[in-house]
């Protein structure tokens, strides 16, 4: 269940950051109410999981999850480039959080 709440908070991360977008871009209350959602949503999550799996591989995971998550929506809500590098360290991002998993 720890597992599951990371993975969670890493994506209530990702709305977190797409919410700091819409903030930046028009600040009204939805875009406001998003982000407050999102980030609770996400801390409250990763606190739960930070009770169960070593704070080291839960922060590790949280933030690749967030980063993977902020970048691909960068890329394609927000017409960021998407480039072979960038491709290519966003999935060894990946590796290392599914390494932590599988380690853990």
């Amino acid at each position: 269940m720890a597992w599951l709440a990371i993975v969670l908070a890493g994506c209530c991360e990702v709305f977190g950051v797409i919410g700091l977008k819409q903030v930046s871009m028009r600040k009204g209350l939805p875009a406001y109410a998003l982000l407050i959602a999102a980030f609770t949503g996400s801390f409250s999550l990763l606190t739960y999981a930070m009770q169960h799996i070593a704070m080291g591989t839960a922060y590790a995971v949280w933030t690749g999850i967030g980063t993977v998550g902020g970048a691909l929506v960068g890329m394609f809500l927000y017409g960021e480039p998407k480039e072979a590098r960038r491709l290519l360290f966003i999935a060894m991002i990946l590796s290392a959080a599914v390494g932590l998993k599988l380690i853990s």
